[in-house]
């Protein structure tokens, strides 16, 4: 999808949760800009509201006010089919399906859509693997069966099984060991440029954050 402009333009967002009668404001007259192939970091404290930001941008959470528009698209707008062609979101600990095989969980989003032939959702899947550096022989292995590092690969190869130009990462490197996390962010720094992705990551990780990010953001008071 060829992209013009800001890639996620946030005005004057609102991010207000209602508990035991009483309102909670997670987020007051936040705007922000996302560029074309950059990579924006937010950082913050624990409750800021980080994650939430990244469920308004892939259009699961809708703002109490204000606007969130993705390639010039609300959000809130874009559909299952819209969302997975413009965003792809890997999520803090891989979030793979676990009744499903690896080959099973890439293609998901390919299946769902039924809008391809099997042997070719199959191809595809096979092309994500090997893009994150999984070895084919893992494609028909369970979700219990691999390790921290191969789980975040093949929650990315998800991620990335429908091209979308906007990349959202919750926590990428957590639960790794330090060789693992350095490997991961070498493969994140690789597809960035490859692909000409932008990227949105919430990370505590300093070490990442400094690798990867082209912009920080820090949300707070």
């Amino acid at each position: 999808m060829k992209v013009r402009g800001p890639v996620v333009v946030i005005d004057k967002l609102w991010s207000v949760f209602h508990a035991s009668g009483r309102d909670a404001v997670i987020h007051q007259d936040l705007s922000l800009r996302i560029e074309r192939a950059e990579v924006l970091s937010i950082v913050g404290g624990s409750g800021s509201g980080k994650t939430v930001l990244l469920r308004q941008i892939l259009g699961l959470e809708t703002p109490a006010r204000g606007t969130v528009t993705v390639m010039g698209e609300p959000a809130s707008k874009m559909g299952r089919a819209g969302a997975a062609s413009r965003v792809g979101m890997l999520f803090q600990h891989g979030a793979l399906f676990s009744a499903f095989n690896v080959l099973d969980n890439i293609a998901f989003a390919l299946r769902e859509l039924k809008t391809l032939p099997s042997d070719l959702i199959h191809d595809v899947a096979m092309v994500k693997l090997r893009m994150v550096g999984l070895d084919p022989s893992a494609a028909r292995k369970m979700p219990a069966d691999l390790s921290g590092g191969m789980i975040k690969r093949a929650a990315l190869a998800r991620a990335l099984i429908m091209d979308p130009p906007l990349l959202l990462l919750d926590e990428p490197t957590a639960g790794l060991d330090p060789g693992s996390a350095d490997e991961f962010c070498a493969l994140l720094q690789s597809l960035h440029h490859e692909l000409g992705l932008t990227v949105v990551m919430v990370t505590h990780d300093l070490d990442t954050l400094l690798e990867l990010s082209t912009r920080i953001a820090v949300v707070a008071d």
